[in-house]
């Protein structure tokens, strides 16, 4: 069994044995409370695990060259406390997933319902009184931040037998740091969802992009790269590199989800065709075709992507027209060229062979991947 399978295993494995004790405390104030467990469980239990992956082999990566000597015996409890890091980082991304979706109103996480139907499903099965919708996004705010709760316990605990006082700072740090930008970066996701027909189109791009640096690419890559090395001890300028790394890889990474969310097979991804054109999400990949549209056109596109409510036909013509715009092809371009460089960088970084290895490999994966 080679080494990330069994880190995953032992993700997994911490997350399930820290929701059954959640469970167990739950049930003794009410079994009303099991659903916020049951719920959050099953999320859990799926996944790629980006973020744990990147945390670790930055961490294993960063071990050899670290500022601090680690002992024998700070290594063994580095390498259990690891676990307890990237177990962390899953529990937070399932609560940003949970909260993201209900913001998107997606109805679908992985071929099942988002949180929020969930909730909205138990309101109706049970016959109760009131809005089963409103039920739902009050069971799916309340999950969500009770998973961030749970993701800040979790990493306070693991950081408990961090190596050195410092080393622990350094770590909250990156991990504190995470969490302001992901929220920045989805508050502007939201206001551009909203704002966009009243701004210039030519700063479209440069407004998506901003949205994708904050949202996705520093803490999708670039976070649990910084975190997994601040838990080895590395120094600022190995820090320095992994970010000329993870930054481009993140920006590639969005591009992909973005030519996902609108062409990606359902069968696949879990979500409906076209799920981005119909949530109105304003991309790059949206930014691209509205540039190149005329006002005629760009006026039809622009009501579509803003009525929340197409038909397979509508969402046809906006693929199409994505298609003819030119915009899908620069898009992957630039998807590409961030990859290139990402990799590039990632070459020149000091740091143990084997661990850069599986940094590639996670690289590959990323810009590959289908859903």
């Amino acid at each position: 069994m080679n080494e990330s399978k069994i880190l995953l295993d032992l993700i997994q494995q911490s997350l399930d044995d820290f929701c059954q004790s959640r469970r167990l405390e739950f049930e003794t104030i009410s079994a009303d409370l099991l659903p916020l467990v049951d719920f959050s469980k099953d999320l859990l239990s799926g996944g790629k695990r980006f973020r744990a992956l990147f945390a670790y082999w930055s961490w294993a990566g960063a071990l050899k060259n670290s500022t601090h000597h680690h002992t024998p015996e700070q290594l063994e409890k580095s390498a259990a406390a690891i676990v307890g890091v990237t177990a962390a980082l899953e529990m937070f991304h399932a609560a940003a997933l949970v909260h993201d979706d209900l913001l998107d109103q997606s109805d679908t996480r992985r071929g099942k319902p988002a949180i929020h139907k969930r909730f909205e499903l138990l309101h109706a099965d049970t016959s109760w009184s009131g809005s089963a919708e409103r039920f739902g996004i009050a069971g799916s705010v309340l999950v969500g931040d009770l998973m961030l709760g749970w993701s800040s316990e979790i990493f306070g605990r693991a950081l408990i037998d961090a190596p050195t006082v410092e080393i622990e700072r350094a770590c909250r740090s990156e991990f504190s740091k995470m969490r302001v930008e992901v929220m920045a970066g989805q508050y502007l996701d939201v206001v551009e969802e909203n704002a966009a027909v009243s701004r210039e189109i030519s700063e479209a791009v440069s407004r998506a992009n901003r949205v994708m640096l904050y949202k996705t690419a520093k803490y999708s890559i670039e976070a649990p790269l910084l975190i997994g090395a601040a838990f080895a001890g590395a120094s600022p300028a190995h820090i320095r590199a992994l970010s000329s790394f993870g930054i481009p890889l993140g920006m590639a990474f969005q591009l992909k989800d973005d030519v996902l969310g609108v062409f990606g097979d359902p069968a696949v991804t879990g979500k409906p065709a076209g799920d981005d054109l119909r949530e109105g999400k304003r991309t790059v990949l949206v930014g691209l075709t509205r540039e190149s549209l005329p006002t005629s056109v760009g006026k039809i596109f622009d009501e579509l992507l803003t009525s929340r409510s197409l038909d397979a036909e509508q969402i046809s013509f906006m693929q199409q027209t994505i298609i003819d715009s030119g915009a899908l092809a620069k898009t992957e371009r630039m998807m590409n060229d961030l990859a290139d460089e990402s990799l590039h960088n990632l070459k020149q970084i000091e740091m143990d062979s084997n661990a850069k290895a599986m940094l590639e490999q996670l690289a590959l994966k990323v810009i590959n991947r289908d859903a």
